[in-house]
């Protein structure tokens, strides 16, 4: 573990220039206050300096670029809707958190989960549903960088029915005893903090903070992945852990408060998955045009033609669908089905492009000398966590029907 992180200090870096520009061929911008387009530029500006020469060799070796939490804090890319008075980066609308999240992921899935976790999955939680003496010790510290954190709800046996979790704890007097696993949590084996959700003796939901170093918690790397291979993976394994009761989220109980956080997590996949998608059609769009075969650029080829113009459309309706989206948000008026139409389209819409963006760069579009394949791999994953593909279909179902599916 020792010999990653060091080598992760000390990957290699790539001369090639990042030349990234976003389309917008609604002038979705038009929407956007100068406020929110100067988080978008200093964000994509982080990611041109600080990610996209790194990810490439980061991604093939298979490393989480660990120096990356403190710059991601002093960026402040995480918890940006926090109150400033807990975040001094913090207090943005949920507009430019979406664009940050955009941003991010165009550089890499990985790396915004990084931050979206951070962000939508420890810190709210711990603001909406914690204690002011747990707010005070936690969320600067989680804002700059300073403690990483992840989140524990998904199981070996219980992923989208988290209901069923088995992880519990008893009550003790002055601490609960902790017990059960987690599993495909991101950030685990270096988070310093660990939300984790578990059962009372009554059966009810709680959230609790863990804490790294507590005796009976360990973190082990998930290897081997072909998805968001920069990103980090673990599990949390649960024996025995005193937890001190100073430690449990006090204003939640059920089901309800992780899936608050997940309402915004998905919230920012849903941004975030149009940066990668905007990024391969980026890069398809330069590739088309500078690509010579029959005598000219495949760009003038009818197919390409095809290929561009449908992903451009796609790319179009997700930011409508995205910034609308965000507007509900920032009214407080999103509903979780409104959240999972936006996540499953634009994920979808992603991963469609990756894949015809990759047809159009031919064999070049496997290398690592584009990013096509890293972001088709990592949207692999994206489809799949925070709610599965198909889950988010049968919330919108039952929206429509008022009759749920999931039993």
């Amino acid at each position: 573990m020792i010999e990653k992180v060091l080598e992760a200090e000390d990957l290699q870096r790539t001369n090639k220039q990042d030349l990234f520009e976003s389309p917008d061929f609604y002038n979705i911008d038009a929407f956007l206050t100068e406020e929110q387009l100067m988080i978008r530029q200093t964000m994509r500006d982080f990611v041109k300096r600080e990610i996209s020469p790194i990810i490439e060799d980061a991604a093939q070796k298979c490393i989480f670029p660990r120096s990356i939490v403190r710059k991601f804090g002093e960026v402040g890319a995480f918890g940006p809707t926090i109150p400033a008075e807990y975040n001094p980066n913090g207090g943005l609308d949920y507009i430019a958190y979406g664009l940050m999240m955009q941003e991010i992921e165009r550089g890499d899935s990985g790396m915004r989960s990084t931050a979206s976790v951070q962000g939508s999955l420890v810190m709210f939680p711990i603001y909406a549903f914690g204690s002011e003496e747990q707010r005070q010790k936690y969320l600067p510290k989680l804002a700059s960088g300073e403690m990483l954190g992840c989140f524990g709800l998904t199981e070996p046996d219980h992923g989208s029915n988290p209901s069923g979790m088995t992880t519990n704890f008893k009550d003790m007097g002055d601490y609960v005893l902790l017990n059960g696993a987690k599993m495909w949590i991101s950030n685990a084996p270096y988070a310093d903090v660990a939300v984790v959700w578990a059962k009372s003796e009554e059966g009810r939901i709680h959230g609790l903070i863990v804490e790294r170093g507590m005796e009976g918690f360990s973190a082990p790397e998930i290897h081997h992945k072909w998805s968001l291979r920069a990103s980090i993976t673990g599990e949390l394994v649960f024996q025995d852990v005193k937890v001190p009761k100073e430690n449990i989220l006090p204003n939640i109980t059920g089901l309800k408060g992780p899936m608050k956080c997940l309402d915004n997590a998905r919230y920012g996949i849903a941004w975030g998955a149009l940066g990668a998608a905007m990024d391969c059609y980026d890069t398809a769009r330069r590739y088309a045009l500078e690509r010579i075969q029959f005598d000219k650029p495949i760009g003038g080829f009818q197919l390409t033609q095809k290929k561009l113009a449908e992903m451009l459309t796609e790319i179009t309706k997700g930011q409508l669908l995205a910034w609308r989206l965000g507007v509900l948000k920032n009214e407080g008026k999103a509903t979780t089905a409104q959240i999972s139409m936006a996540k499953r389209n634009n994920v979808e819409i992603a991963i469609n492009i990756a894949r015809e963006a990759r047809q159009i760069l031919g064999g070049m579009g496997i290398t690592g000398e584009y990013p096509i394949m890293r972001h088709m791999n990592n949207l692999e994953s994206v489809i799949t966590y925070e709610g599965t593909h198909d889950i988010h279909l049968l919330i919108l179902g039952n929206e429509i029907t008022g009759i749920p599916a999931f039993r």
